[in-house]
């Protein structure tokens, strides 16, 4: 689940309730660990899946493999017939330098197109297995790293997509849902030269280049195309 956010100055300075002052480095982050389990899971299993299904329209949605998550992991809610899968995202699909990593709140609606649900889902359903298993950030990032050497975990070819357009997602505290938009992936080395070759983040281009996970170790390059109405056909917000 790879979204920009808004970075916030690191040197702020807060007041406390007691009159001291200290800068907001010195004071704990608000997601700095793991929350117990059962806050970052649905107890509801049908609205999850129907918040799974506002990732895209109903016209690739309601045909599309539903996954839901438990205390074991992710598994099949509904076989789809399309190729696409539907899944609610966590925190820990976010960059291993994010704030938000470790944010209960956050469910990121994402259907994923046939090719994304034979690699790039692979990487979420993998880091869910090991914060399950009780991993730490630091572990997640060695053991994906070590995967992804170790030919494990597949590299994305070119023609992997996925829509990610429910006005009802929590991206992060930050920007909340967002705005409706695809994300397209590229092999790694389609984005070193910061989306160029795709256009990306270039006046009046409308692709924006996913820049902000450089620390992670996934092999692609990531591109967001904001749309003009949600999954629903609801106007989205100005671009």
């Amino acid at each position: 689940m790879n979204q920009p956010r808004i970075v916030v100055a690191a040197m702020a300075v807060i007041s406390l309730a007691g009159g001291a002052i200290r800068p907001a480095w010195a004071i704990a982050a608000p997601y700095a660990q793991m929350a117990p389990l059962n806050r970052y899971l649905m107890p509801n299993r049908q609205r999850e899946i129907d918040l799974a299904r506002s990732a895209a329209p109903p016209s690739i949605s309601r045909r599309a493999t539903v996954l839901v998550l438990d205390a074991h992991g992710y598994s099949t809610a509904e076989e789809g017939t399309n190729g696409f899968t539907c899944v609610v995202e966590r925190s820990w699909t976010k960059s291993f330098d994010d704030d938000n990593f470790w944010n209960p709140k956050v469910r990121a609606p994402v259907c994923y197109n046939a090719a994304a649900s034979q690699s790039v889902l692979r990487y979420t359903v993998f880091r869910t297995a090991l914060v399950l298993a009780g991993a730490s950030e630091a572990q997640i990032l060695a053991r994906l790293k070590q995967a992804i050497a170790a030919g494990r975990l597949p590299t994305p070819p070119n023609g992997n997509v996925a829509y990610m357009m429910s006005k009802q997602g929590y991206i992060d505290d930050h920007v909340k849902a967002w705005y409706p938009h695809l994300m397209f992936y590229a092999p790694k080395s389609a984005g070193a030269n910061a989306g160029e070759s795709w256009g990306a983040d270039r006046r009046g281009s409308p692709v924006v280049y996913d820049a902000g996970h450089a620390i992670n170790p996934e092999p692609w390059a990531c591109f967001f195309v904001p749309v003009g109405h949600w999954s629903d056909g609801s106007a989205g917000p100005p671009t």
